[in-house]
C-alpha cells in the first residue's frame, strides 16, 4: 500500500506562546519541564529545533517516511494571559498561514484560539477559515478550569457550527486539584508524566468530550464535529458502559451518548500504532469515523506507513483512513 497520507496532529512550537504561558504551565506540572527534557531521553520529548521546523528539514523527514501532507497545530494557546492572548495568537496563526503558502500541496493548518476572550476566539476562527484558509481549530484542554461546554464558550462553538470545521480537542494538563488527588504522592517525574502523557491527559480529554455531550452541546450544534486522538481517548471502550449508565431518560439529549459518539466525533491514533485498538475501532465507531495522525514531533513518522499496510483492513479501508475521511471532513 502506497498511498495518500494526511496526518492531522502535527505540532509545531511557538516560541512566544510558550514563553508568555510559562508560568501558568509550571503551577499545573511544576516538574513537566524535567519530564519531557531532551536530555533525558524519555519518550515524546523532541528538541526545541525539530518543533520549530515549519520547512525544509520537516519536508524532509515527511518524505524520507511517506508522509504526503501534515495538518499543523501551534501547541497550546489556552493557558495565555489575557492581556497578550490576542495578539500572541494573531501572530501564530499569521506564521503557520505564510508556512502553508510555502507549501500548499504539503501542510494545512489547524487555528490557534484564545479562547481566554471567547469573542475575540470566535473572530479569530472566523478569520482563519475564510481569511487563512485553514481547516479548523486545535483546543489543548481547559481554559481557566472550564470545558468548552460553559455558557462563555457558546461564541465559540456556534462559530465553529456556522463556518463548518471541527474542532480537534487535544489532552492538555489537568487541573491542579484533579492532579493533588489523582496523580500525587509519587516520584516527581512519575507524577509529571502520569498526569500526562501516560494517563491524565487521555482521561481529561475523554471527561471533557462527554461533558460536552452531557450538557447539550451537540443538540444545540447537531453538525458541530469534534476530532480526538489516541483512539478516542478511551471513550470508544466505553461506550456500550456509558449508554447503559446514562440513558436517554436519565439525560433528556436527544440522542444515546453512543449516537454522538458515532455522528459527532472523529478519532485518530495519535501515533499509538496498535492493530488490537485499530480494529476495535473500527468495529466500535466505524472505518469512517477515523482519520490519522502521527503526533509529530512526539512520535516520530517511521511507523506511519508500515502500521496502515499491515492492518487487517480492505484497501478501500485503508484508503479512507489514510487520506479519504480527512479530505471529506476538512474539504482539501
Amino acid at each position: 500500500m502506497r498511498v495518500k497520507l494526511i496526518t492531522l496532529e502535527e505540532h509545531y512550537l511557538n516560541v512566544d506562546i510558550a514563553t508568555a504561558s510559562a508560568p501558568a504551565a509550571a503551577e499545573l506540572s511544576p516538574d513537566f519541564a524535567t519530564a519531557y527534557d531532551p536530555a533525558n531521553g524519555y519518550s515524546y520529548s523532541p528538541t526545541r529545533e525539530v518543533l520549530m521546523d515549519l520547512g525544509e528539514g520537516r519536508i524532509a523527514d515527511m518524505d524520507r517516511y511517506g508522509i504526503t501532507m501534515q495538518v499543523l497545530s501551534c501547541l497550546s494557546a489556552q493557558q495565555l494571559p489575557v492581556n497578550v492572548a490576542k495578539e500572541l495568537v494573531k501572530k501564530s496563526n499569521d506564521l503557520l498561514f505564510r508556512a502553508v503558502r510555502a507549501h500548499p500541496q504539503r501542510f494545512a493548518a489547524f487555528a490557534a484560539l484564545p479562547t481566554a476572550l471567547p469573542d475575540v476566539a470566535a473572530a479569530e476562527l472566523d478569520r482563519s477559515i475564510n481569511e487563512l484558509g485553514f481547516v479548523g481549530t486545535m483546543i489543548n484542554g481547559r481554559t481557566q478550569g472550564d470545558f468548552l461546554d460553559a455558557p462563555r464558550f457558546d461564541p465559540i462553538l456556534r462559530k465553529a457550527a456556522e463556518v463548518k470545521v471541527p474542532i480537534y480537542l487535544h489532552p492538555a494538563v489537568p487541573p491542579r486539584e484533579t492532579t493533588d488527588s489523582n496523580y500525587a504522592g509519587l516520584e516527581p517525574l512519575v507524577v509529571a508524566r502520569f498526569q500526562s502523557s501516560a494517563w491524565g491527559w487521555h482521561q481529561e480529554t475523554a471527561v471533557h468530550f462527554l461533558h460536552m455531550v452531557l450538557n447539550g452541546v451537540f443538540d444545540r450544534y447537531p453538525e458541530l464535529q469534534i476530532i480526538l486522538g489516541h483512539w478516542g481517548e478511551m471513550i470508544p471502550f466505553y461506550l456500550d458502559r456509558l449508554d447503559e449508565a446514562l440513558p436517554q431518560r436519565m439525560t433528556k439529549l436527544g440522542r444515546t451518548i453512543g449516537q454522538y459518539v458515532r455522528e459527532n466525533m472523529y478519532i485518530t491514533p495519535s501515533g499509538m500504532f496498535s492493530q488490537a485498538q485499530l480494529q476495535y475501532c473500527v468495529e466500535t465507531v466505524g472505518v469512517d469515523r477515523i482519520l490519522y495522525s502521527v503526533d509529530y514531533p512526539f512520535i516520530g513518522n517511521e511507523g506511519a506507513v508500515s502500521f496502515l499496510e499491515q492492518a487487517n483492513l480492505s484497501e478501500a479501508s485503508k484508503e479512507k483512513i489514510a487520506h479519504g475521511n480527512t479530505e471529506d471532513l476538512l474539504r482539501l
